[in-house]
């Protein structure tokens, strides 16, 4: 039976019930910031992203969720399914506290599809003497391809922390997606840290699932970085934006691997490329990677604990991010609700083998609506601002293509200058330089009392066979005129060269998020913002230029967003 039809069969006659009613139509009343299309719960407290798949031609995605309250606590695995990462239904939480292994909550960890398609769930609970431990958990019934019961195993903890293993009782967490090896051995990373603030991905491996042996060595480590949380491990090929299964070996000159990890003192997604030494069970990065503030992240605005998985149907690989507020606390009480999961990004490696590279799925073209195209327009210097009329500016997906002239009038970049976000900060969007800033302002009021700008420089490299370099910055500096919320300014390094090809810039704008891909994807932002005047219908969008220098706007269509089917 086709599975649509499947879904809409539970949707009607099982415990789902649409309500079509005023509160659709929140945007403009009492809740402002919740989303159109964005993921996110009906209500309460939501964090990580955990055991995304796709199981019998459904998606699933499990995440970190408090059913009490609009903070941090009594953490549940909350559920949702779909049949195109877009609308999703949701279902009773997949796995609460109550074994002694999970009893004080039942946090992060991923799903992994074993050889016939059955589907498991690894994950780190806080057990009765309140140490991290790790948990299996399995379907009750294979048959049901929204997987709406799941059985602990008895065996759990399956992973634990003893005096002779010497692992850190409360930095122990958060396991992998598992993959298979040469031997048929499982294996499974598990993020931690060691005395001296050494962060490491602690190995185990299993024939069985259920009985593991810790590695002496670690997958990877690193010195001065902290506990890691939500590691990622997965393979990625050199040449095309094709995804790769978990296990899959390929072989050596074709695949790459990434070691994924979520830093938590800085709060950031940091990553390397490199290579995995399947005899070995050892990953090195590829030179040049480093593990300090200037590493490589999937985003350089909020989003943190992500995670991906392989996507066999259309053979992508897909990752989640959770996008937490920049509101105070007890305004997310307020309001009922606190966390948003961004826009699932297709991911691949970069023609460098340097970077990766981030798309929002394709299927989020499917909520485009209303279209308004520019073409060939020129952005004068020093001011120039046109407003684009004819869509909701609250809830939008803008696509802009910008052409440089003069580009030996831009200014040098500062010598000390390797810091997107400070560069970003200190030469803020009132700051003109020779070219830039130019961009978009959006979420905007009427006479710019409150906007948010997405907006690029183009500095000349000191060394001139360096050519050029692009910053791209998200300033929330005058994103709204409540001055308690977090408005810090965003900034990112754009590997484009601006003499042979345009700049580039996709922003999806959803109330109170601001999602922004530059050059194609080889830089991301995410802003959270609350403006109070730029709101639903009272919200405008605007292209603008304040270098000294005009700029081409080659290209700009942007579309009305319509609203997904969300958890209602």
């Amino acid at each position: 039976m086709d599975i649509g039809f499947l879904m809409f069969l539970w949707m009607l006659f099982g415990n789902y019930v649409v309500h079509l009613d005023a509160s659709m139509h929140v945007h403009a009343l009492n809740q402002p910031y919740r989303t159109g299309y964005h993921f996110q719960p009906p209500k309460n407290w939501m964090n990580d992203p955990n055991g995304p798949m796709l199981y019998k031609g459904i998606y699933h995605l499990f995440y970190q969720w408090n059913p009490n309250g609009a903070v941090w606590g009594n953490i549940v695995w909350g559920h949702s399914t779909s049949t195109d990462l877009v609308n999703w239904v949701r279902h009773p939480p997949a796995i609460s506290p109550s074994q002694p292994s999970d009893i004080n909550g039942c946090w992060a960890g991923s799903a992994t599809i074993l050889p016939g398609g059955k589907p498991v769930v690894f994950y780190t609970g806080m057990d009765h003497m309140n140490r991290q431990v790790q948990n299996l958990a399995v379907p009750k019934n294979l048959s049901d391809p929204f997987l709406r019961e799941w059985s602990k195993s008895p065996e759990n903890p399956l992973l634990a922390p003893t005096a002779d293993n010497g692992i850190d009782p409360d930095n122990f967490r958060d396991p992998t997606t598992a993959w298979l090896g040469h031997d048929g051995h499982w294996r499974v990373i598990i993020g931690s840290k060691m005395d001296r603030g050494r962060g490491l991905a602690i190995l185990y491996k299993s024939k069985d699932f259920i009985n593991w042996v810790k590695s002496p060595e670690p997958l990877h480590s690193d010195d001065g970085t902290g506990v890691w949380e939500c590691p990622d491990f997965f393979p990625v090929a050199r040449s095309g934006s094709t995804g790769i299964d978990t296990s899959s070996f390929g072989t050596a000159p074709r695949v790459k691997h990434v070691l994924k990890i979520s830093v938590a003192e800085l709060a950031h997604d940091c990553y390397t490329v490199g290579t995995y030494d399947r005899t070995r069970d050892v990953y090195v990065p590829d030179k040049g990677f480093v593990r300090n503030r200037s590493a490589p992240r999937f985003d350089y605005g909020k989003f943190y604990a992500s995670k991906t998985f392989f996507d066999a149907a259309t053979r992508r690989r897909i990752l989640w991010g959770w996008v937490n507020e920049s509101s105070p606390e007890k305004d997310d009480i307020e309001k009922g609700w606190s966390g948003l999961q961004a826009i699932p990004r297709k991911i691949w490696l970069g023609g460098s083998g340097k970077q990766l590279i981030q798309w929002p799925i394709m299927e989020i073209e499917k909520l485009r609506a209303k279209q308004v195209k520019w073409r060939n327009k020129v952005l004068m210097e020093k001011g120039s601002i046109l407003e684009v009329h004819g869509i909701t500016a609250s809830q939008a997906d803008v696509e802009v293509s910008f052409e440089a002239r003069d580009l030996e009038k831009a200014d040098p970049i500062e010598p000390g200058w390797t810091d997107a976000q400070l560069i970003c900060s200190q030469e803020n969007e009132s700051v003109k330089t020779g070219l830039g800033p130019f961009g978009l302002m959006v979420l905007a009021s009427k006479n710019l009392e409150e906007y948010t700008s997405v907006y690029f420089r183009i500095f000349k490299a000191r060394n001139d066979s360096d050519g050029y370099v692009v910053v791209m910055c998200s300033d929330q500096s005058r994103s709204s005129l409540n001055k308690n919320n977090d408005r810090t300014t965003y900034g990112a390094f754009v590997d484009i060269n601006p003499s042979y090809q345009p700049i580039s810039l996709r922003t999806l704008i959803d109330h109170s998020i601001v999602e922004s891909y530059g050059g194609r994807g080889k830089a991301c932002i995410t802003s959270r913002v609350y403006p109070k005047m730029a709101i639903g219908e009272s919200s405008h969008l605007y292209v603008f230029n304040r270098g000294s220098q005009s700029v081409r706007l080659s290209t700009l269509s942007a579309w009305n967003m319509k609203t997904a089917h969300i958890n209602i």
